[in-house]
């Protein structure tokens, strides 16, 4: 896996603002919509102990952020550029 991979809804306020940021960014990514893909909403739910937060941002080094701040993913994004 090579692209940043967000797990989200298109009803989320949370997964629009986490879009925003990564678009701000210009960071390419794979908006995936567990409403409308069983795997990706089993995984999810994995992820996260049995509850479906989303977004749920899976990086390319296998690092995950749930629901995360703006100032958190920036901070995410910079370091993961950086490596």
């Amino acid at each position: 896996m090579d692209t940043i991979k967000v797990y989200g809804t298109v009803w989320c306020p949370d997964c629009h603002r986490a879009k925003r940021v990564l678009d701000r960014e210009q960071v390419t990514y794979q908006f995936i919509n567990i409403d409308q893909d069983q795997t990706a909403r089993s995984f999810v739910e994995q992820v996260n102990q049995g509850m479906r937060s989303v977004p749920t941002i899976v990086f390319p080094d296998g690092s995950i952020l749930v629901e995360p701040r703006d100032d958190t993913l920036s901070a995410h994004l910079k370091s993961f550029v950086q490596k």
